[in-house]
């Protein structure tokens, strides 16, 4: 459960059982592009990368990327995992909601499992699975992420989590087997806001991280 993904890292009415499962959302701009198992395997996304000069350092040179509430938690972070950088993480966790979003909206199981623990996944099934039966088709787009900073950090038992808040504009439609539109527009973007949550054991030697929870903020 605890090991990860991510440095490539969900608007109407059916577009709306995305809201129950990972808070706001519809999307805009992007053509999701599926990419064979031999490319994902050399993505690694949220990757800790070596820091600059300790702990505090890090932090500071974070500014804006760490809500005031979050600095402590971050600063335990990076006392039990010294290569944990602070920027590259927020760079693979903007990765991370793009491509867990796109995955979502065509029903991508496989990218799904690949990016989340097994109690998102299980989730986001649900809602596809939903989604398919009455012959649904989501044509959302991300348009662009306007803020993406930590707001909690904790560490217990090696077991690191982060929660990111996501500030994004996104515009969806809903089409019917047919094609035709039954919600949303493309024209009109939604402003989405929400809180994921990323984990990873930091005595693993993966240092990828996965979605383990996601909350709209």
């Amino acid at each position: 459960m605890y090991v990860i993904v991510i440095l490539a890292m969900i608007a109407g009415f059916l577009a709306l059982r995305l809201y129950s499962v990972l808070g706001k959302r519809t999307g805009h701009e992007q053509e999701p592009a599926l990419r064979p198992a031999e490319d994902r395997a050399k993505v690694t996304v949220l990757q800790p990368g070596p820091m600059s000069q300790g702990g505090s350092d890090t932090v500071r040179l974070a500014e804006g990327l760490i809500a005031p509430g979050a600095e402590t938690g971050v600063r335990t972070l990076i006392s039990a995992d010294r290569n944990f950088d602070v920027p590259q993480f927020v760079e693979g966790a903007k990765s991370a909601y793009k491509m867990v979003l796109e995955a979502f909206w065509r029903g991508d199981r496989e990218e799904l499992a690949w990016l989340c623990d097994a109690d998102v996944l299980a989730s986001f099934e649900e809602a596809i699975a939903a989604r398919e039966a009455e012959g649904h088709v989501l044509d959302n787009r991300l348009v662009r992420i306007e803020k993406a900073q930590i707001v909690e950090a904790t560490v217990r038992d090696r077991v690191a989590e982060i929660a990111m808040r996501f500030e994004a504009d996104i515009a969806a439609v809903t089409r019917d087997r047919d094609g035709n539109v039954i919600a949303g527009s493309m024209t009109d973007a939604i402003d989405t806001k929400d809180i994921w949550t990323f984990t990873r054991d930091i005595r693993s030697a993966d240092p990828n991280w996965k979605l383990s929870e996601t909350d709209e903020a």
